[in-house]
């Protein structure tokens, strides 16, 4: 005979109770990728981190309907148990979307449990809930809830590999354990009250450890489809940035003024200097290349430098060597690292555009990189003209400057530099920086720093965002 397994008072064969662990993974898994096709529910998952009450009542409710009535099936239909995921969906609204959601899905499932009278069903959801938001808040980054993985083992390698000599604490381990705490906890309740709680237990020690892992995968199955429907949303925006950003190059350097400066200086240059006015013609064509042909969302950072000298030279050529300088600073080793593509270009031409132009006796361009050891990136575009004012704004949005001579009049950041922020935004969410340092009369200095992201081959869209996301916890 087979150990038997207990729920609810009842014994059932623990080959069944296997089965149903394997139906209740596609039964969340169902769930969540039902919820999902919702744009709503979309845009109360993904877009906002701060929720009103209002939404997260609305979030609470996207998941509580359905799980409710796989309550009422189990509850109505014997020997089917897999229907009831009340207790994992608690920990997953909680861990998704705080505290007080996490406890309104366990109200809402509430019904079905109190018609069976099991008591003790509620104050057990709502504690799981209550728990995971808690773990919500104790995370120090987001994305690590949104990177956790039921393969524990995998995590506790690379926190023993992170922390070592250097010890620190590991949310996605801590996360683990919780969950594995509140089974015990809700499978001694059940124990100790039996027909007052719905739960899966068994004599036979494998199957015990089957369910613990069930119940860690059903929480990690919903946050694994749920991110995969994020990677894809924000690939699709950052397409369109990336687009954008090719547009905004090209409106403001292939354009006839562009073209008629940088024309007019190789022809000035023709007679006096041939190999000079060849080698911009040269590097006008580069230019030009290199902003129609099709462009991944990454590449090296040596690509994006070289993109820039080519840039600089024509400028330089247009402006004169005595009032244009470029200084660069660039780690060797951190050329190799990827960075989002046109990320720099725009910077550089703001400081150009709105620096040094104004100036008499022009000015110097410093374009820096070093490498940080907290696996970081840091890039620097610093100018030594003619400043400005900068008001608080947080990352990503439109920030107002006041420069010098324009009256007292405050005006929005240009396109390119949004362009640039928002595009960091959405790559490498909280996890990018970007910050300006600026004074009237003393120039600029643009400072952004990214995650570490290195490749010997060629990095798709794709797998540089998922890296991008999972690298917030290195």
């Amino acid at each position: 005979m087979f150990p038997l397994l207990a729920y609810t008072g009842c014994s059932v064969d623990q080959r069944l109770i296997l089965i149903t662990l394997l139906i209740r993974l596609g039964v969340v898994a169902a769930i969540a990728s039902a919820v999902v096709r919702s744009r709503y529910f979309k845009s109360l998952l993904f877009r906002n981190e701060v929720r009103t009450t209002k939404q997260k009542i609305h979030l609470a409710l996207f998941l509580s309907v359905p799980v409710a009535l796989g309550v009422w099936v189990r509850a109505m239909v014997h020997n089917f148990s897999a229907a009831d995921v009340a207790f994992e969906s608690a920990v997953i609204m909680g861990v998704m979307g705080g505290r007080f959601a996490g406890v309104l899905v366990a109200v809402f499932c509430a019904v079905p449990e109190f018609w069976r009278h099991e008591w003790l069903a509620f104050p057990l959801d709502a504690l799981a809930g209550y728990v995971a938001g808690a773990f919500r808040e104790y995370a120090a980054n987001r994305e690590d809830i949104w990177s956790f993985s039921p393969m524990v083992d995998l995590s506790i390698y690379r926190w023993v590999r992170r922390n070592f000599p250097r010890p620190r604490h590991d949310w996605q381990v801590a996360f683990f354990v919780g969950i594995l705490l509140l089974q015990f906890l809700r499978e001694q309740v059940g124990l100790s009250f039996p027909g007052r709680l719905f739960f899966l237990h068994s004599q036979s020690f494998w199957v015990e450890i089957a369910i613990y892992a069930g119940t860690i995968a059903a929480v990690a199955i919903p946050i694994k489809i749920w991110n995969a429907t994020r990677i894809e949303l924000k690939l699709e925006e950052q397409e369109r940035l990336l687009l954008q950003a090719r547009l905004d190059a090209l409106q403001s350097q292939i354009n006839p003024h562009f073209l008629f400066n940088t024309l007019n200086s190789i022809s000035s240059l023709v007679r006096v200097r041939p190999e000079q006015a060849r080698d911009l013609i040269v590097k006008l064509a580069s230019i030009l290349r290199a902003l129609l042909r099709k462009h991944d969302a990454f590449v090296m950072l040596r690509q994006e430098v070289e993109f820039i000298d080519d840039y600089l030279d024509i400028e330089v050529a247009r402006f004169g060597a005595e009032k244009l300088r470029v200084v660069k600073d660039l780690d060797p080793l951190s050329l190799e690292v990827i960075v989002p593509s046109m990320m720099l270009q725009p910077l550089v031409e703001n400081a150009i555009k709105h620096g040094l132009s104004s100036k008499i006796h022009g000015g110097q361009i410093t374009l820096r990189s070093r490498l940080q050891p907290e696996h970081r990136l840091i890039l620097e575009i610093e100018d030594d003209g003619a400043g400005m004012l900068v008001t608080d704004a947080h990352f990503g949005e439109r920030r107002h400057y006041v420069r010098d001579g324009d009256g007292g009049g405050a005006h929005t950041e240009g396109i390119g530099m949004y362009n640039v922020a928002e595009r960091l935004r959405v790559l490498y969410g909280a996890n990018a920086h970007m910050s300006v340092n600026s004074s009237p009369g003393r120039g600029t200095r643009v400072s952004i720093e990214l995650p570490l992201l290195q490749s010997d081959k060629e990095v798709s869209a794709a797998s540089a965002i998922y890296e991008a996301r999972s690298i917030t916890r290195s």
